[in-house]
């Protein structure tokens, strides 16, 4: 069964090294016979968080934060690319998803963390473990962590070095850990 598989995306930083980890997940999910795409903060434009989208009374939401809760109450799963600010979150990637609730109550997601450096986001995907079972997630166990982003995927989001290597060999029990729990959830109903 193909499963639809949001790729959730927040840094808003000049040369961003995080999409090229957004890519890799959309190509391996596809790859894998999921559809899989890329919800990136930036992109949206969502303003700062003032009301929630469920805030506002029927049909009064800006229309694209109307057409991302329709998108992500669709989604089967999501994973979050979390990359690490100051040893904390990445603000555009919080401000996403801080607009909505209920579209992710009861929803499987994973966590993929990364850094330039080589602690690979372990503070961010931390705090995101938090945040997002606190929604009401559903936080899979395993952890997919990129150090050294820059060595580890090209330009084109393609493993390289020993780096590319090790993310190769996490990335496969990661999805199948996220597509268990997206099925489960799904027969759940």
């Amino acid at each position: 069964m193909a499963l639809d598989i949001l790729i959730l995306y927040g840094s808003y930083r000049t040369g961003r090294m995080g999409i090229r980890l957004a890519d890799y997940l959309i190509n391996g999910f596809q790859q894998l016979g999921h559809q899989a795409e890329l919800i990136d903060a930036m992109q949206v434009s969502l303003p700062m968080l003032d009301q929630r989208y469920s805030d506002y009374p029927p049909g009064q939401a800006p229309e694209a934060m109307t057409a991302l809760a329709e998108r992500l109450t669709a989604a089967d799963a999501f994973v979050f690319v979390a990359g690490e600010y100051n040893r904390g979150v990445q603000p555009g990637l919080k401000n996403l998803t801080d607009h909505f609730l209920k579209e992710f109550d009861r929803r499987p997601a994973g966590i993929a963390s990364y850094s330039a450096g080589r602690y690979a986001g372990v503070n961010s995907h931390a705090a995101w473990t938090v945040t997002l079972s606190a929604m009401g997630m559903t936080v899979i166990p395993e952890r997919l962590s990129v150090g050294q982003i820059g060595q580890t995927l090209d330009e084109q989001g393609q493993p390289q070095g020993d780096g590319g290597a090790a993310l190769e060999r996490s990335f496969a029990s990661f999805a199948r850990s996220l597509i268990w729990w997206a099925e489960a959830a799904k027969a759940a109903g």
